[in-house]
């Protein structure tokens, strides 16, 4: 601040050196009188609240009222088919059931139900639930068909994201075991650190669900 002292003393006036500084105070005019000196207003304190990171939708291929096919992206023509047979696989035609529904349970898993097309002739039929298939030998992982039950373990599986896009990707597992196209083998489940990089596969909306389902 610019302060300006004044001493009278024996009819001497002495007039002090102002200090320089900074803030709001007076200087004296060209007559030596005090003028204000004008000052900046501080600037308004302005809140600013973080962020909060937008919700993640779930996609509405995962919400259990639609029904999809289910391609690997390093599939050629082929779909997946769970085959009339029983074994999930993959076909190039429309045999077995080619429509899934995958269904939410607790957990962040799925049900991923099975039912007919509508080349089948006789509607979708009863829903049928994938299961792993542990064959308890050297062969790998597979999964079949059977009635579903939410509290099996074998028919819980997760499915993540992998890719963006107007058309995203997924990986499908259970328990750690990941879906994958084998040349030798065909779909099975494996272990991530057994195999390489997992597939990525690709759900695409077919309508609504079949009722009841």
């Amino acid at each position: 601040m610019s302060v300006n002292r004044w001493l009278a003393g024996a009819g001497l006036m002495v007039l002090a050196a102002a200090a320089g500084g900074c803030g709001a105070g007076t200087t004296p005019d060209a007559s030596g009188t005090p003028a204000p000196t004008s000052t900046a207003a501080a600037p308004a304190e302005t809140s600013t609240s973080p962020s909060t990171p937008a919700a993640t939708a779930t996609p509405a291929v995962l919400s259990g009222t639609r029904q999809v096919t289910i391609v690997r992206v390093d599939a050629f023509e082929s779909g997946v088919s769970l085959s009339d047979e029983g074994r999930l696989t993959e076909a190039v035609g429309d045999s077995g059931r080619q429509l899934f529904v995958p269904t939410p349970l607790d957990g962040g898993l799925y049900l991923i139900k099975a039912y007919y097309g509508s080349s089948h002739g006789s509607g979708p039929g009863e829903a049928v639930c994938w299961q792993v298939r542990n064959p308890r030998n050297t062969q790998p992982l597979s999964v079949e068909g059977a009635a579903c039950e939410q509290d099996e373990p074998g028919q819980q599986f997760e499915i993540t994201t992998t890719g963006g896009g107007d058309t995203p990707t997924f990986q499908i597992s259970n328990r750690g075991a990941l879906l994958r196209g084998s040349a030798q083998h065909g779909l099975i489940l494996e272990e991530l650190g057994d195999a390489p990089p997992a597939d990525g596969f690709r759900l695409v909306d077919n309508g609504p669900a079949p009722a009841g389902g």
